[in-house]
């Protein structure tokens, strides 16, 4: 028999919680915790865009002007890094890898997520976990932008462009000096590609790392009262007290976080998507 309980810390994996399902609603057994709270946060941002954007008025009300005031800033603040002829393609893109970040980081706050389950062959199963806790998760996050990042980026540079970005002498060295560079800028190139490959083992790790460690610093402070074998009264007051700096803490990564991730796709974005190294060697 099954019973709700409180974990004693957020495991590394991702639980699968339909496992008790056959037939026709097998498919869905593969169902872990951590894509029920990604399905949660997609309805629920999906649902507040639909909300506040249903009726648009010259005038706009709370939810209309809390709306336009984060869209008018994200895309003044993406603007200035990606540039004006990028902005309109990959708007979207980096405000959602934003917004959906910063509510998967608080949502995993909230009490219970990450907490409550059940147990299941004496292995704690939590009903719910931060997503951004889940490698899984973050990995896919990195990956899904990499994709539209090569797709923008030979859409605006062609191929041979892009290459010759890569691989080719910089710095509009031509004749004798360009041939003889060759061969470190072709080295050069190679080690570029290596980053590029990187990047999304770098900028999901860094997510998963801080969230991941977040989520377990709170628990530890939590329990760090019946771990110290404090008398009972006291180990339930520290579980109370003691978390609450920690968390808002947490609130101020959640959002950082998120801030940092999107900041380097948009960086990734116009390093390779910037035009004033060939206008230059036009010119």
């Amino acid at each position: 028999m099954s019973l709700f309980t409180l974990a004693a810390a957020v495991p590394i994996e991702a639980e699968p919680i339909l496992t008790k399902l056959h037939g026709f609603f097998g498919l869905l057994a593969s169902m872990t915790n951590s894509i029920l709270v990604s399905i949660i946060l997609v309805v629920t941002l999906v649902t507040w865009a639909q909300r506040a954007t249903r009726r648009m008025q010259l005038i706009p009300g709370p939810d209309q002007n809390f709306f336009e005031c984060i869209v008018e800033g994200l895309y003044g603040f993406f603007e200035g890094i990606v540039g004006h002829h990028m902005i309109a393609k990959s708007f979207g893109l980096l405000a959602s890898l934003f917004l959906y970040i910063v509510a998967a980081n608080w949502f995993g706050l909230l009490p219970g997520v990450g907490s409550i389950g059940w147990h299941e062959h004496e292995e704690f199963i939590p009903l719910l976990r931060p997503t951004t806790a889940d490698m899984n998760t973050t990995i896919g996050l990195a990956i899904v932008f990499m994709v539209f990042w090569l797709i923008w980026t030979l859409q605006e540079m062609g191929f041979v462009s892009f290459l010759k970005h890569i691989f080719g002498v910089k710095g509009g060295l031509k004749g004798f000096m360009a041939i003889a560079l060759m061969p470190i800028f072709f080295f050069v190139g190679i080690i570029e590609v290596v980053s590029i490959l990187i990047r999304p083992v770098s900028l999901s790790l860094r997510l998963f790392g801080n969230v991941f460690a977040g989520e377990n610093l709170l628990t530890t402070m939590m329990s760090l009262g019946h771990t110290l074998h404090f008398p009972l009264w006291l180990a339930h007051l520290c579980s109370v007290l003691l978390p609450i700096p920690f968390y808002f803490l947490e609130l101020l990564i959640g959002v950082l976080q998120a801030f940092v991730f999107a900041l380097l796709c948009a960086v990734y974005l116009n390093l390779s998507t910037s035009h004033d190294e060939v206008e230059a060697e036009n010119h």
